[in-house]
């Protein structure tokens, strides 16, 4: 069955690249057992209720090691040939040794990613017990890597996303009035990704506002009251693709300063957003908002990140960022055309991102709420 967002192509030219980099680094084979690795390379992915993985010969087709329980909707989404089923009391890795055997590959180099999530010291020490003959080559984050770098069909998708956050995010922020609840904000955020398309999911972090480091607060029941402030951010997915916004709510006027407070991050991060064109570095992309902070005394220091890729991020991975790459005062790397980041600030009571995908003639905002405080309904 085709895939039913990506055409076979997409798939085609995203295994061409990897198995580029595999034949640069001298393996023969690759395991890939983070969930967001296997969906990017082959349309599928499932939770690490029990191990599975996807491997990817430099020749031949790749394929899926699966519980047999995941095995049909596996066959339904992946582009590969073989899925091979085991079942749920079973070890795995006595079926994943026999299949590379039977590819010859029994006692080649293969390649793994010794920082993945879902290779445990144990299951690194089976592994290699099973594959004696094997050598066994650390790949870092190349498949992460790999995904730096967005196909128009990907970008298609973050456009949708973007455009999901923004309808979204208006209808909560007209939920945010005096007795409603940040439970009620949630619901019609929730609501709203579900008319338009985006996958069933917690909307993001629904918060009350503090001082900086409010912005992954708990969700409550608490009646807001006039005068508060709702922190929402927005992680709307396609398929799995998941564009970002986040802003901050004022339940009737806001106070003075917040609001000169949101009014100087917008103009900081408008200035940050400007710089990010191909060849960029970093770190100075990240020195406009991270310095322009703190030079207007908006806050002491900024020990946080101001921006992370964004693009396949599946909701049952540990993660709840891409932090393939992240902006920070020693991020020595240019920024490349068709990367898209999610970028954020944060000072004074006040909190706003966007959107970013970077283009050959400059960076184009994907969301498009205007960057201020909002008033609530």
């Amino acid at each position: 069955m085709p895939h039913p967002v990506f055409p076979p192509e997409e798939f085609t030219a995203r295994l061409a690249r990897l198995r580029g980099a595999l034949a640069a680094r001298g393996v023969a084979a690759a395991i890939f057992d983070e969930i967001e690795a296997m969906a990017w390379l082959s349309g599928y992915g499932s939770s690490l209720n029990r191990w599975r993985c996807l491997v990817v010969p430099l020749i031949g087709e790749p394929f899926i090691l699966i519980r047999a329980h995941d095995a049909a909707v596996c066959r339904a989404r992946a582009s590969v040939v073989e899925v091979i089923p085991y079942r749920d009391w079973e070890d795995p890795l006595p079926a994943l040794a026999a299949a590379l055997a039977r590819r010859g590959l029994a006692e080649a180099a293969i390649g793994l990613d010794l920082n993945s999530y879902a290779l445990s010291v144990n299951r690194h020490a089976a592994l290699a017990a099973a594959l004696p003959g094997a050598r066994l080559v650390d790949l870092g984050p190349l498949a992460n890597e790999l995904r730096l770098i967005k196909s128009p069909a990907e970008i298609a998708l973050l456009r949708r996303a973007a455009g999901i956050a923004d309808a979204a995010l208006a209808r909560a922020a007209a939920t945010c009035r005096p007795g409603a609840t940040r439970r009620e904000v949630t619901r019609a955020a929730m609501d709203c990704f579900l008319e338009l398309g985006a996958d069933p999911a917690a909307p993001g972090p629904i918060a009350a506002v503090t001082g900086w480091d409010f912005l992954h607060g708990e969700l409550d029941d608490a009646p807001l009251r006039p005068g508060g402030v709702v922190h929402i951010e927005l992680t709307p997915r396609i398929a799995w693709y998941s564009a970002r916004i986040m802003r901050c709510v004022s339940i009737g006027p806001p106070e003075l300063p917040r609001a000169r407070a949101a009014a100087a991050l917008a103009a900081l991060q408008a200035r940050q957003i400007a710089a990010m064109r191909p060849g960029a570095i970093a770190a100075e992309v990240d020195a406009i908002l991270r310095q322009g902070v703190v030079r207007a005394g908006l806050r002491a220091s900024y020990d946080n990140i101001t921006g992370h890729t964004l693009g396949l991020h599946a909701p049952q991975a540990p993660r709840t960022s891409d932090f393939t790459r992240i902006l920070h005062p020693e991020a020595n790397w240019p920024l490349e055309a068709g990367m898209v980041f999610h970028v954020h600030a944060s000072a004074g009571g006040a909190a706003l991102s966007e959107t970013v995908l970077v283009t050959e003639q400059g960076p184009e905002l994907l969301t498009g709420t205007p960057p201020e405080l909002l008033i609530g309904g």
